[in-house]
């Protein structure tokens, strides 16, 4: 594995590029300032755009290094922001990382968060180099559940109550998953031949 950052990728509906401080206007309105989009969540909703701002600005930093994986979602048509994807703790010498993703409500169901994680997953697995991907999410986050299946992310276990939601304290159950390189790529090739 060889860490070479935040490259511009794109799919059939989405680019997906680097963050810039200029999309904090776009983000807060689409979702940082929703406690829907939250919910499940390590962070809680921006009560000022000024919130999302500083947050942009560290990872439009960030996404100068070349061991930092964080994508703005951003519709083809149309060039509107709608969320956003990366891959934390990208070990280079475990080859591992772990996925994190949000998108504004309005592009729920379509079927677009799932087309930017293979892709995403695609990257990591090719180009990077990665041999695990990581994900974890609410067992009552159904939607995200459903995207890493898609995804062809395996249940590897449940940690009961592992997680304290931020806006409400009420504690939920965790679903870990994963995915190896041999188990995507040879989804893939299955994919392209038929």
């Amino acid at each position: 594995m060889e860490h070479i950052g935040t490259k511009t990728l794109t799919t059939a509906r989405l680019i997906l590029r680097p963050w810039r401080e200029a999309d904090a206007e776009d983000a807060f309105q689409n979702w940082t300032n929703d406690p829907e989009v939250t919910r499940y969540l390590t962070w809680t909703p921006h009560g000022d755009i000024s919130v999302t701002r500083a947050l942009l600005r560290a990872w439009e930093e960030e996404s100068r290094r070349p061991d930092v994986y964080h994508w703005a979602i951003v519709l083809r048509e149309g060039g509107v922001l709608i969320g956003d994807i990366s891959i934390a703790h990208a070990d280079a010498y475990q080859e591992t990382g772990s996925v994190g993703y949000c998108m504004g409500k309005a592009w729920w169901g379509r079927g677009l968060m799932t087309e930017a994680f293979r892709e995403v997953l695609r990257y990591c697995f090719e180009d990077v180099g990665f041999y695990r991907i990581n994900g974890s999410h609410a067992a009552a986050n159904l939607g995200s559940g459903r995207v890493m299946e898609k995804c062809g992310l395996r249940a590897e276990g449940l940690r009961r109550g592992a997680f304290r939601l931020l806006l409400t304290g009420e504690r939920v159950d965790i679903v870990e998953r994963g995915i190896l390189k041999s188990e995507f790529m040879k989804a893939l090739y299955a994919s392209d031949k038929g």
